[in-house]
């Protein structure tokens, strides 16, 4: 793996907190991903189930934890399964995992080879009355593929139909929002290696370069930093691009005035950064760029400020909206009869700020949630307002990821540049 490796304590204290919430006789069993196909013999990139990795460390295909903590067999509460290699293999797809490594990564003693499998669930489930399993419980998926748990889920009703199946989402969802000491290190090391790809594009970006040579400067610095790559894919959205939210092509030749909106991020030991930052093609902002860019700073410093221990995302975004609103109407793009005869579903300041403002951030971009659980200490989320003027040819975003805190939020990106004078002198050293 390319991240240095993380401190096997985590996965440990996560199944813990885990157990604290599982019924009395309940077992968890939870697969990693597929290996996704493409065409012919082709396959994408493996990508962990964030669920399982957050469980045990393991960045592995064919891996399945299989978690009973109060079964009467010690050697059976916990065991992990991972793929038996052989010398086959390792020409063909290089290092498959030991059992001591298994070990090592995940702090579970008893490994064993997926093919034995079946024969120990049996062997587990005949002393366990509940069964967690997971499905993709995540507001805005939408799964069109049927995963490894989705099969996995349907076999075992089909095969163990007298146990009571429970859901394993709502767990993990609500332990997962709370970030520990050492996944924040490891958000803030994917912010870091962000800033770095940041500086080293300031210096490069000029007219008539493309977007994707924009989009390669980043990805070698984060490669050279240990990342995995993009947490995302990036946004690199020259002039008119810039009002396109997710705009992804990166195939245009930046021009002269434009301003370049990039939405990156990196991923380190599987955990994201997600930044935005708006800088103008030719190393200075027009007298107008300005005027819309503070206004967006503006909103993003405030809406920080707001996003506290003990509020409710929904009224943050409400705040948010009337800040937003407030801007628009000093910059004379609203008018005060727009805002009076607004529709409450969607109000005036949307034709301009469609999007939202905050989401948790973590082992996914858009990390998992409990909807209506009121913010708390230890969640990590972004903060990103925009102001996008199509009929003016550029868009503006701003974002920073933020560690929510008891005495005053923690900006994880604030080495960052972001205010105009700090950006302009940056371009046009």
């Amino acid at each position: 793996m390319r991240y240095h490796k993380i401190d096997t304590r985590l996965f440990v204290k996560n199944r813990q907190r885990l157990s604290e919430q599982l019924a009395p006789r309940s077992v968890v069993i939870l697969l990693s991903n597929d290996r996704m196909p493409t065409n012919a013999d082709g396959t994408l990139p493996f990508k962990q189930n964030s669920n399982l990795f957050y469980l045990t460390g393991v960045d592995q295909e064919d891996s399945i934890l299989v978690f009973a903590p109060d079964h009467p067999n010690e050697k059976l509460r916990t065991q992990l399964f991972l793929k038996e290699t052989n010398a086959y293999t390792e020409v063909w797809e290089g290092h498959k995992l030991s059992k001591e490594e298994g070990t090592s990564l995940s702090g579970i003693e008893e490994i064993q080879w997926s093919s034995n499998f079946g024969a120990s669930l049996k062997e587990i489930l005949i002393e366990c009355d509940h069964v967690y399993l997971y499905q993709n419980e995540h507001l805005r998926a939408e799964t069109k593929v049927e995963m490894a748990n989705e099969r996995f889920t349907q076999k075992i009703k089909k095969d163990y139909p007298l146990h009571q199946f429970k859901r394993l989402a709502p767990l993990l969802y609500d332990l997962r929002m709370i970030k520990s000491d050492v996944e924040i290190g490891l958000i803030k090391e994917a912010c870091r290696i962000t800033e770095l790809g940041f500086r080293a594009i300031l210096p490069v970006v000029k007219s008539d370069i493309w977007e994707f040579e924009v989009e390669a400067e980043y990805l070698c610095h984060f490669l050279k930093n240990r990342a995995t790559g993009f947490a995302y894919e990036p946004i690199i959205a020259g002039g008119a691009n810039s009002c396109i939210l997710h705009y992804t092509m990166n195939d245009q030749k930046l021009n002269t005035g434009d301003l370049l909106l990039m939405d990156v991020g990196a991923t380190y030991g599987n955990y994201n950064a997600d930044m935005t930052r708006t800088i103008p093609v030719d190393g200075k902002f027009s007298s107008r760029q300005k005027q819309i860019y503070n206004a967006v700073l503006r909103v993003k410093n405030g809406a920080m400020d707001l996003l506290r221990p003990g509020c409710l995302i929904s009224e943050y975004h409400q705040e948010v909206g009337t800040m937003m609103t407030e801007e628009l109407l000093k910059l004379g793009l609203l008018t005060t009869k727009e805002v009076k005869n607004q529709d409450p579903k969607w109000p005036a300041y949307k034709k301009y700020f469609m999007h939202g403002t905050s989401h948790h951030l973590g082992l996914d971009v858009h990390d998992v949630w409990v909807a209506n659980k009121k913010v708390t200490a230890g969640m990590v989320f972004t903060v990103e307002p925009g102001i996008y003027l199509s009929e003016e040819g550029f868009g503006i975003r701003l974002e920073d990821d933020i560690l929510i805190a008891e005495n005053g939020n923690i900006n994880l990106m604030e080495d960052i540049p972001i205010e105009i004078d700090e950006i302009e002198d940056l371009m046009n050293q």
